[in-house]
């Protein structure tokens, strides 16, 4: 079984938010497991306030691609080429 690319977005349930998830899932391809956490109704474990303290996340949508922050979520706003810069949709 091969690894798959962690690919965790970071939601606050909004329809900005909601956008970003669908960006993320239809650049996704069979390398990628996409896993969404909507903060506002956080995991009972808290892994997902965790990550967010670890990965440095500021402001939400907010993809982490193997356990780093994507480029354009530390400088600005999520977009379908700093997404695919951070490697979602690439085969591994």
């Amino acid at each position: 079984m091969t690894a798959k690319r962690r690919v965790e977005v970071f939601t606050a349930g909004c329809p900005v938010c909601d956008e970003a998830i669908k960006k993320v899932r239809d650049l996704a391809c069979e390398s990628c497991e996409v896993i969404v956490y909507n903060l506002n109704e956080p995991c009972e474990t808290r892994e997902c306030l965790e990550k967010v303290k670890s990965y440095g996340i500021k402001r939400i949508p907010a993809v982490a691609v193997d356990g780093r922050l994507a480029e354009c979520c530390r400088a600005g706003s999520l977009t379908v080429e700093g997404l695919k810069a951070a490697g979602i949709g690439a085969p591994l």
